[in-house]
């Protein structure tokens, strides 16, 4: 599954930095915030790094997920609701 995105949102967004905010992340995934949360939550994307109390993720791994044609991050023993 090939995944499009604006590198160039992606990049103002970020502001050059390594760790991409929310907006960021739904801006590269063409989503909205919302389901950029629930993607996290479920286990559907790459976990989120917590720093104090934002939520971020790093760049190099959300486009190396995309890459590889963004697979269920959930672990294969984790029981849905738990």
């Amino acid at each position: 599954m090939a995944n499009s995105f604006d590198a160039t949102a992606t990049q103002e967004r970020s502001v050059g930095s390594e760790l991409l905010d929310v907006e960021a992340v739904a801006l590269t995934l063409a989503v909205s915030t919302r389901t950029v949360r629930r993607m996290a939550d479920s286990g559907q994307m790459p976990r989120p790094l917590k720093v104090a109390s934002l939520i971020r993720w790093r760049r190099a791994e959300l486009l190396q997920w995309l890459a590889d044609g963004a697979p269920n991050c959930r672990p294969a023993n984790r029981r849905p609701g738990r």
